[in-house]
């Protein structure tokens, strides 16, 4: 190595020597105060950290809390400056919260403090606050339920008794809709029908529906006894059909009046389905027309005077 090399480096050391010297006589005061010190888990609270330092030094706070650290930062730092014009006074407001129970420590990076081409670095940390625990204090000692078995030993596992359970009374359900439906012999079936229909008119009217607003309801029952009209009198008017198929399938029947029935069922539709808003006063004269139609087709069902006579 030459005689000029080793010269440089010792000028370099000199230099650097001479720099450390300089940020370490920068006249420093620094504190950091905890509020409140006793928190809970997750809670807020706030971390300031003042630095005082000769006039015209520029301080420089870390952004946020060291993120290895229980204590996160909620919000980035917040500085305020003071308002003494003889040296450079500011404060860095850190809104934090903890993470971990027990006594915490504060970890946050140094603050830079630079003046005249020198840097001086402060340590901040060693701060503590207590982060109490948000469980009852008996928690400790509740006994946890013993694992369940990865697999079931029981024969008869519980959905199965549950699907059991279901198929009877889907069963059941089936019988009493049966029941009801059935016909006794010796009556009549179409005027079963018709005064079955006539009595549900006469229960939906008695209810007071539209009197009370709920004119799509009334509009809705309506057009239910009448299909269940229909769907008594005809095989191919079952009440799974849609509208639009009930209509389709009516059609070839004599008796009924499909242009009518047509358009009460699309109309209901639109009340039922799309919300379409009804007067009360339309929505009466739909029931009433419903009831046309079961009279209309009542009617056109009867047997001649003559074929009366000769029966």
């Amino acid at each position: 190595m030459s005689v000029f090399s080793r010269v440089g480096r010792a000028a370099a050391l000199c230099a650097a020597l001479a720099v450390a010297a300089r940020a370490q006589s920068i006249a420093v005061k620094a504190g950091v105060t905890v509020s409140p010190d006793t928190v809970k888990i997750g809670d807020p609270f706030h971390i300031v950290v003042g630095i005082r330092a000769p006039k015209g030094a520029v301080i420089e706070f870390p952004r946020k809390m060291d993120t290895t650290g229980a204590i996160q930062s909620l919000d980035p730092v917040s500085v305020r400056t003071s308002a003494d014009s003889s040296a450079s006074e500011q404060y860095g407001d850190y809104r934090v919260a903890a993470w971990d129970v027990d006594t915490q420590v504060v970890k946050l990076e140094d603050v830079i403090v630079r003046l005249d081409g020198a840097s001086r670095h402060i340590a901040v940390s060693g701060s503590k606050v207590y982060v109490m625990s948000v469980l009852p204090k008996d928690s400790a000692q509740r006994v946890p339920k013993p694992p369940r078995p990865l697999f079931e030993t029981n024969l008869f596992p519980w959905w199965l008794w549950a699907a059991i359970a279901a198929a009877v009374i889907g069963l059941g359900l089936l019988l009493w809709w049966w029941w009801r439906r059935r016909r006794k012999p010796g009556v009549d079936v179409e005027q079963d029908a018709y005064e079955r229909a006539v009595a549900e008119f006469a229960r939906i009217d008695a209810l007071g529906l539209v009197e009370a607003g709920e004119r799509g309801r009334y509009v809705a029952l309506s057009i239910e006894v009448l299909r269940d009209y229909l769907a008594a009198r005809y095989s191919q008017a079952a009440l799974s059909l849609t509208s639009t198929e009930l209509s389709r399938s009516v059609r070839e029947l004599p008796n009924v009046p499909g242009d009518r029935l047509t358009r009460l069922l699309t109309e209901a539709d639109l009340i039922k389905f799309a919300r379409r808003p009804v007067s009360g006063e339309r929505a009466a004269e739909i029931g009433r027309d419903a009831r046309a139609v079961v009279d209309a087709e009542h009617q056109a069902s009867q047997p001649a005077p003559e074929q009366k006579a000769a029966a």
